[in-house]
This record gives structure tokens, C-alpha cells and sequence, in this order.
């Protein structure tokens, strides 16, 4: 009989992790340690297939769904995206995991977003988004022919950010800041992408005259235009000496990519000493406001629509208007 597990209870047998990485460990003797990933979504894929696992089709409760999602659904996912659901599906487990999918109504929904709502009210939101994606892969699959619960659940209203950075609370961080923060915030304020997309920027991005961007959450691409203040960083960037040789165009004091959490680490210690209080995600909507023209906006954000770009800049400045006389 083998050790009870330590950590990592809800896991499925024979699916172990060690260090980062998530085997798939044989039932017999003597043990084979089969790699699978070091992404626990993907890990969970690749173990179903080698159990062979099919979800028994009496066996409708919310967990077993679940779980089916996590396998097949997670690794379609962004990283990000995936790291944040598992804390949402979480929290959904803890009410729901042995309930039987057509037994959950509107009214528990209900219930479960007013106490929710009282400490995290936006998550409560989110939570909402993802069981309604989980109970509609519900339907397809078979599992229930019930219409979807969260249909008619008000969710609880959002306020986007309003804050505009001005010039001179951009370069008072900068002047506190790491050399590689303001690397960062030099390419997110000219560029007018997210953190994760400024970050994973290489050197075979820029070619024929642009530097070229695959956006993370969207998918969306485009050719940014190496001229102005965006070519004189770059330079300045490459002109830098490095310890080693890298494709990353920000890097850290060991030539390596500059990770998130050291970005989010060096650009509070910079914000906290210049005694300023923006985020790092408001620069994106800084660059949106700073060009002047909406048209513009919208293509270097790669909005889809025109009315996004323009929440991003009234959020912001306002509207401007002509007085009575």
C-alpha cells in the first residue's frame, strides 16, 4: 500500500509533482517516474491518457466536471489565465464539488455571490464567468441538459481604473528606479503594451524597420514602428553591456529574462521612494491618452473596437468641451 499523500490532496493517483516537475508514477513495482510537464494542467492532460480515464457518465457532480475541464479546457488557456482560475475553481469546489450539476439552480448562485461579494466582490465576478464556462462545457459534453444557472445572476458592478499618470510622476519613478524597470517602463509607455508582453520582447522581434508584438491575452499582432524615442530606447538598450548573450531585450544583472515578480518588485521599491501611487498596468492607458488622435490609440493598444480605446482615454482625462460663450 503506498505512503498517504503529504500534500496535494485533491490530485488523482499516481500523479506526483517533484520540484517543478509533474510525473506520472506507476502503479507496480518497482516504480517508473514517467515526466509529464511542468504545467500542472498540461501534467493532468498527459496522465489522463496514460490512465486511460473516462468519466463515468452516472457521475455527474460538479467536481467530476471539473476536473474533465481542468484536463482538456485549462491547457488551451494562457498561463496567467490558467493560474488564476485554479484559485477560482477552488473556491467553487469548497460549496459545489459534490453536487450534482442539475441540482445547482439560480437561487444557490445567487447565495454564493452575496456572501462572496462581501470580501471580493470582482472575484465573485470572475468566479461567475468561469462556472458558467464550465456548466456550458457541461451541456456540450452531456452531463446535463439543464439551462445554465448563472443566466439572469446579476454580477456586482466593476469601476475601471481612472488614474492618469502625469509626465512628471512617470519620471519621478524612473528616477528612483532599477535600471531595468525603467527599461520596462520606457517600452510600455511607448509601445502601449501589458507588462507580460513588454517583458517576453526579443531581439528577432524587431525586424524590417518595427518591432513586432504577439499580444498575450488577444492574440493580437503588430509591427510597432522603430522610429522616435521607441528607436533612441532600444538603442540604449542594446548599447548596454551584458553578462551574457540573450534573445530577451530586457534583461537582468545576469543577462537573463527580467521575471514579473522582479519587475513588480523593482518598479514598488521605485514607486514607494518617489512617493507616487500608480500601477504599472496605468501606463498602457497613459500611452492611449498621450497620442492625441483615437485612431491611433486603438491600433497600438490593438483594440478591436473604438469604444474600448475611448474608455480607456475619457476614463482618464475626461472629455474635453467647448464653454457656453
Amino acid at each position: 500500500m503506498g505512503r498517504r499523500r503529504q500534500n496535494h490532496f485533491d490530485d488523482p493517483p499516481r500523479f506526483h509533482r517533484k520540484g517543478k516537475v509533474w510525473y506520472h508514477v506507476s502503479g507496480t513495482l518497482p516504480r517508473i517516474w514517467t515526466k509529464l510537464s511542468i504545467d500542472r494542467a498540461e501534467a493532468l492532460r498527459l496522465w489522463a491518457q496514460r490512465e486511460g480515464v473516462r468519466e463515468d457518465d452516472s457521475t455527474r457532480l460538479f467536481s467530476v466536471v471539473a476536473k474533465r475541464y481542468v484536463r482538456e479546457i485549462f491547457p488551451m488557456k494562457a498561463p496567467p489565465t490558467r493560474k488564476d482560475n485554479d484559485k477560482e475553481l477552488a473556491n467553487r469546489l469548497k460549496v459545489f464539488a459534490h453536487t450534482p450539476i442539475d441540482a445547482i439552480v439560480p437561487m444557490h448562485f445567487r447565495e454564493y455571490m452575496d456572501i462572496r461579494g462581501q470580501v471580493a466582490k470582482v472575484r465573485a465576478n470572475r468566479e461567475k464567468a468561469l462556472f458558467s464556462h464550465i456548466f456550458n462545457k457541461a451541456r456540450e459534453w452531456g452531463y446535463t441538459a439543464a439551462p445554465n444557472p448563472c443566466q439572469g445572476v446579476k454580477g456586482f458592478r466593476e469601476t475601471g481604473r481612472s488614474r492618469y499618470i502625469t509626465d512628471q510622476e512617470f519620471d519621478q519613478v524612473k528616477a528612483h528606479a532599477h535600471f531595468t524597470a525603467v527599461d520596462a517602463m520606457d517600452l510600455a509607455l511607448l509601445t502601449g503594451q501589458r507588462p507580460a508582453d513588454v517583458l517576453k520582447l526579443k531581439r528577432n522581434d524587431i525586424r524590417d524597420g518595427a518591432l513586432w508584438v504577439v499580444q498575450n491575452k488577444t492574440g493580437a499582432r503588430l509591427g510597432i514602428e522603430i522610429t522616435g524615442e521607441l528607436a533612441t530606447t532600444i538603442a540604449r538598450i542594446n548599447e548596454r553591456p551584458r553578462k551574457a548573450i540573450s534573445v530577451f531585450l530586457i534583461q537582468d544583472e545576469n543577462g537573463q529574462r527580467l521575471t514579473y515578480f522582479a519587475l513588480r518588485s523593482r518598479f514598488d521599491k521605485a514607486r514607494t521612494l518617489a512617493k507616487v501611487d500608480f500601477q504599472f498596468r496605468d501606463i498602457r492607458a497613459k500611452a492611449a491618452t498621450d497620442t492625441g488622435d483615437l485612431a491611433h490609440s486603438q491600433k497600438l493598444l490593438a483594440h478591436k473596437n473604438r469604444h474600448m480605446t475611448e474608455h480607456y482615454v475619457k476614463a482618464r482625462m475626461g472629455e474635453r468641451v467647448k464653454p457656453l460663450r
